[in-house]
């Protein structure tokens, strides 16, 4: 396999782990919380956390690194329009991740607390909660619209 279809495959491949994991963990957090079941909430918010390590900061990484690695094999300019208009983007989604991932570790702080004390979560953790979830729609629309620029402009690659 030459060199450029790797990078190709890796990029594709980490878009894929970022949307499907951003997607997934929004949805089993959602799902936890509506139960209101404190045992269900920790565990999923341990869970998630692992997949923020495990699975979006690998992807994080590798994504503009096979992005760059392509530009540069294609002799494209990364501030072409659709280059750099996900680059921006993708910018953005770390400045949402990052906070995110933060707040992520401390709902599943006080949800261990709850579950070890048998308390119900407090009320910080919904107000956590909150600013989270808005912290994670806008990357993963940012995700959706860089996809859209990697399969409409094909005539680079």
């Amino acid at each position: 396999m030459e060199i450029f279809s790797l990078l190709e495959l890796l990029h594709i491949l980490g878009a894929m782990v970022l949307f499907g994991t951003g997607l997934g963990i929004a949805f089993f957090m959602a799902l936890a919380n509506r139960s209101g079941n404190v045992p269900l909430i920790a565990g999923t918010a341990r869970i998630v956390v692992i997949a923020d390590i495990a699975l979006m900061a690998t992807a994080f990484v590798l994504q503009p690194v096979t992005g760059l690695g392509m530009a540069h094999i294609a002799h494209l300019h990364v501030w072409q329009s659709w280059i750099a208009i996900s680059l921006s983007l993708y910018a953005a989604i770390g400045v949402l991740w990052l906070p995110g991932f933060w707040l992520n570790l401390q709902m599943r702080d006080m949800a261990a607390t709850a579950l070890a004390a048998g308390t119900p979560l407090p009320p910080r953790y919904q107000r956590f909660l909150r600013v989270w979830f808005w912290c994670g729609w806008p990357g993963l629309v940012a995700i959706v619209a860089i996809l859209y620029f990697m399969v409409t402009q094909p005539e680079y690659w």
